[in-house]
C-alpha cells in the first residue's frame, strides 16, 4: 500500500506544489525561495525518513509569511493524504532532539484533532530571514491542516539557527515513529473505535 500524496494550492499569493511518501528514504528536493526554510525541511525530510518535493513560489516581496504558512497547508494536507485513514499507525511520536546549545522536543498525536503548543525560549535575532515567528506559522499550519495535536518545546537554547535545527530534526523525527504502521494495531489506535 503506497503511502504517498502529491497536493498543489494555487492563490493569487502562492504556488506550491508538494509530493511526499512516508515510507520513503530521506530524499529531498526543496525550493521555496527561502534558503534557510528550505535547509530546514531538508532536515525534516531527512530525518525523518520522508521522500518530499517542495517547490514554492510565492511573493516573498511582500513578505515570507505566505509562502511559509501556505507550505505548511499543502504538507499537511499531503501527510493527511498519505496517511489515508489512519489505521494501523502508531498515532503517538515523541523525539527529544540536540543541535549544540539548543535541546527539542516534538510530541505528535494523529488525532484528526488539531492544535499546536510551541514554546521557545527568547533567543535574540542573528537575522535570519527565516525565524521562529515564521517557523511558529508554519508549525500552526502544518498541525491545522495535517490534524495533529503537536507541541514543541524548546528546553534551552541560545542560537536561533540551532533552536529551529533541533526543532525540525525532531519534528521529522516524531512524525516518522508516529506514522510507523505496528501489525498489532487493526483499524485506529482509539478507544472510541474512530479518530
Amino acid at each position: 500500500m503506497s503511502r504517498s500524496a502529491e497536493v498543489e494550492r494555487k492563490t493569487r499569493e502562492t504556488n506550491i506544489r508538494i509530493a511526499l511518501d512516508l515510507d520513503g528514504q530521506g530524499r529531498a528536493e526543496i525550493s521555496t525561495g527561502i534558503a534557510f526554510f528550505d535547509h530546514m525541511l531538508t532536515l525534516f525530510a531527512v530525518h525523518g525518513f520522508f521522500d518530499l518535493t517542495v517547490h514554492a513560489e510565492g511573493d516573498l516581496e511582500v513578505d515570507l509569511h505566505h509562502t511559509v504558512e501556505d507550505v505548511g497547508l499543502v504538507l499537511g494536507e499531503a501527510v493527511g493524504q498519505a496517511l489515508n485513514e489512519r489505521r494501523g499507525i502508531k498515532r503517538y511520536g515523541h523525539a527529544v532532539t540536540p543541535m549544540d546549545d539548543a535541546l527539542a522536543a516534538v510530541t505528535i498525536d494523529l488525532s484528526n484533532r488539531p492544535f499546536l503548543v510551541y514554546q521557545l525560549p527568547e533567543l535574540k535575532s542573528t537575522g535570519i530571514a527565516f525565524n521562529p515567528l515564521q517557523a511558529k506559522e508554519f508549525c500552526r499550519a502544518l498541525a491545522i491542516r495535517g490534524a495533529m495535536n503537536l507541541h514543541i518545546n524548546v528546553a534551552y537554547g541560545e542560537n536561533e539557527h540551532h533552536v529551529l535545527e533541533a526543532v525540525f530534526k525532531a519534528l521529522g523525527r516524531s512524525l516518522d515513529q508516529a506514522c510507523t504502521l505496528d501489525d498489532r494495531i487493526h483499524g485506529v489506535r482509539s478507544s472510541k473505535g474512530t479518530l
